[in-house]
């Protein structure tokens, strides 16, 4: 998935836990063959290679996933959109950029994108992408869904505790061996080489978004490498979003979300969630949080 995992358990033994984290690494590639659109034989190519021409069968696993990301697209009002694959990638941000792309490129560039174009049909499993051209990705919802399968496993296998992080995804269960539950370090996007927050994770996930190291600047605003699949315009305001959820799917669907909503908005929809929370940072260093949320600062 282009992403590294590292696995925690806690085990009897070393032969133990080494043989539980294989387990779960066999369940993450698993995944990524299921997913993955680099790989022409996956169900995900399938589907964008049929793209206005027919509906794809697809096993049931993938099928639900689908349903799942177009039930996030509608909860954010489209700022998640796994059809976001479609855009053309007319913005950079290794430092190539001179100008801004003209409003006429930036409009054409999501001309395919829109998860309302996505036709799912239940009763035979299948998928069919209504434009041509259009395709479908899990860069925004992907490493968290295999995060949450492989914990799961592992938990089903009769592991008592342990952490995946994924990049940064990090998905926890159980209690450290000293009998305290996990914490996470909220990294300072003004200093990403210290954290500003410490918290406790209870059962669930975790899920940072930032811009601190992938941003345009033009005309004195600061424009972010996650762009609003509604109109082409990368974000602003916001240089970090963190969610904490109960699964690490859902986490990291928002904290790219909340990036395209903005604060008010993004806090507002959060608000409104049962056993979700965050925590963003605008690019100011201010700090804004949901209402449910106590930070342990450093």
């Amino acid at each position: 998935m282009g992403s590294r995992f590292d696995i925690t358990v806690v085990a009897n033994n070393e032969t133990e836990a080494n043989r539980y984290i294989d387990m779960a690494v066999a369940e993450i590639s698993r995944i990524e063959k299921l997913i993955s659109s680099w790989d022409a034989a996956s169900e995900t190519s399938k589907i964008n290679a049929n793209a206005g021409i027919q509906p794809v069968q697809v096993s049931n696993e993938l099928f639900t996933l689908i349903e799942r990301a177009i039930g996030i697209s509608k909860l954010t009002d489209g700022a998640f959109d796994i059809s976001y694959a479609s855009m053309d990638r007319i913005w950079k941000f290794d430092g190539s950029m001179t100008e801004m792309p003209s409003a006429e490129e930036i409009k054409e560039s999501v001309a395919k994108v829109g998860y309302q174009n996505i036709e799912v049909n239940k009763t035979n499993s299948s998928v069919f992408l209504k434009k041509t051209g259009m395709k479908i990705g899990f860069g925004a919802i992907g490493k968290g869904y295999a995060a949450d399968k492989a914990k799961a496993l592992l938990i089903h296998e009769g592991v008592q505790a342990g952490i995946i992080n994924a990049s940064g995804d990090m998905n926890t269960w159980g209690k450290q061996t000293n009998g305290e539950y996990w914490k996470v370090a909220i990294t300072n996007p003004m200093n990403k080489n210290k954290a500003f927050a410490l918290l406790p994770l209870k059962e669930g996930a975790v899920v940072t978004s930032g811009d601190y190291e992938k941003y345009v600047n033009f005309n004195g605003t600061r424009y972010t490498h996650i762009i609003d699949p509604r109109t082409g315009y990368p974000a602003t305001g916001i240089i970090s979003a963190t969610v904490f959820a109960p699964q690490a799917e859902l986490a990291d669907a928002l904290a790219t979300s909340i990036f395209v909503m903005g604060i008010e908005t993004g806090i507002d929809r959060i608000n409104q969630l049962p056993k979700i929370e965050c925590i963003l940072i605008d690019d100011k260093g201010n700090i804004h949080k949901s209402n449910n949320i106590e930070i342990q600062t450093e």
